[in-house]
């Protein structure tokens, strides 16, 4: 029986095998180590790798041994303090019965396996059970980006493209073809040859003499092919052909009133970093288009969008409209796809609340692949929250939730795209 096995998709390190082996295996262990890993590090770096550790106890493998049994007797080197039938006492500490010191909690033990995940595979747990809810793509758009493609060889091209194997085996081949008559030549005149000296021939004899010449002429001929020939080289070819981007954009929308502090930004902050990696998985490009809000909404940039300080009051339907004007004249016609991440405490005028949900529920909804809302506060909800609150009865790509400290980012980030039932 013969086995085939197709190593074309591994790369070149012999031990890749062994290593996807090793992550399905230890698959639990691992997820839970990244989510122990991910409490302590800061979002910013979170698509750096990772050392993780897993319990010895949790990758042993079950092995045979072999029993003493009987009577038997062991000869220690370098005993001078105890003869054969002394007793030894138990150690103080524990010695194996569990009553020992325990060691320092933040330390790893030794006796577990430590190996460090690469920045790849660490968002793959990272992100594993995690989906775009409603990833309908709005539109595959041809684009001018192109991507290189190889396209067979060529026989002309830069000394870095030469292709070794390829234009070694067509020298090999020349050199056959080359010198197929001669060498089929060459092995008549010496089979010729050797049955003349069998037959006791003198050496002088003129057909003695003339086969000699003639086998040198041919080996002379044969060394006169050249190992390789510029007719031989073969270059790799590449050729450009159009690529198919899907984009999306990424609206980050956040309230910067005087209620909400540093600390609540920095959260909100986290957020937007952690759903823009989470978008790059999914789409080839990515337009971010900030836009902040007290009592009035403007568009600004990043370090605008953080850092710069406003006071007074909240009026949310602000950053709404705004929202709404910037998509319909930038990206609406259904060529890009919309997600909108909105951040706030949840302070906001009565009156403007009902205004936000009807702007919501029959204006922005329609046009937005899905719609995440974040509270950031430890207190009871607000009027945003209780008229947010009905959106979801109508359009089910809307979710929100509740953030309380930076240590519910994570599980908020989860609870808003986990994978849903089929």
């Amino acid at each position: 029986m013969s086995y085939l096995i197709d190593r074309r998709l591994q790369g070149k390190n012999k031990s890749a095998v062994n290593r996807e082996r090793f992550l399905r295996r230890y698959k639990a262990q691992i997820k839970d180590a990244v989510g122990r890993a991910i409490k302590g590090r800061s979002i910013t770096d979170i698509e750096n790798g990772e050392k993780v550790s897993i319990p010895v106890k949790d990758v042993n493998e079950p092995s045979f041994g072999h029993a003493h049994g009987g009577v038997w007797e062991v000869v220690n080197p370098g005993n001078q303090e105890y003869q054969k039938g002394d007793q030894i006492a138990r150690p103080k500490g524990g010695g194996g019965s569990g009553r020992g010191k325990a060691g320092n909690s933040d330390q790893t033990s030794e006796d577990d396996f430590i190996f460090e995940l690469s920045r790849e595979e660490f968002m793959n747990y990272f992100f594993e059970d995690l989906e775009l809810p409603n990833l309908v793509k709005t539109q595959l758009t041809a684009t001018t980006d192109f991507k290189s493609q190889r396209a067979g060889y060529t026989v002309s091209g830069t000394p870095s493209n030469i292709h070794v194997l390829r234009s070694l085996r067509g020298a090999l081949g020349r050199r056959i073809a080359v010198g197929g008559p001669s060498r089929k030549a060459l092995a008549e005149a010496e089979q010729e040859l050797e049955t003349l000296l069998l037959a006791d021939v003198p050496l002088d004899d003129f057909r003695v003499v003339e086969l000699k010449k003639r086998i040198h002429h041919l080996h002379t001929k044969l060394l006169a092919i050249p190992y390789i020939d510029p007719f031989d080289l073969r270059y790799s070819n590449r050729i450009k052909i159009p690529k198919p981007m899907t984009q999306a954009v990424m609206f980050c929308i956040m309230d910067v009133s005087g209620s909400m502090d540093e600390q609540r930004k920095d959260t909100a902050k986290r957020f937007f970093i952690l759903l823009y990696l989470f978008l790059k998985r999914v789409y080839d490009k990515i337009e971010v288009v900030f836009i902040r809000h007290h009592t009035a909404a403007a568009e600004v940039d990043e370090h605008e969008f953080f850092h710069s300080r406003e006071s007074g009051g909240t009026v949310v339907s602000s950053a709404l409209n705004l929202l709404n004007k910037i998509i319909d004249e930038r990206y609406g016609a259904g060529q890009w796809n919309s997600y909108v991440a909105q951040a706030s405490d949840g302070d906001n005028w009565d009156n403007d609340s009902v205004l936000c949900r009807q702007l919501l529920t029959n204006t922005i909804m329609p046009k937005v692949q899905y719609y995440t809302y974040v509270e950031i506060t430890d207190g009871p909800p607000q009027n945003l929250w209780e008229q947010y609150a009905q959106v979801p009865e109508i359009h089910h790509h809307f979710a929100m939730q509740k953030i309380v400290t930076p240590a519910d980012i994570y599980p908020v980030f989860r609870e808003l795209f986990k994978k849903q039932p089929k």
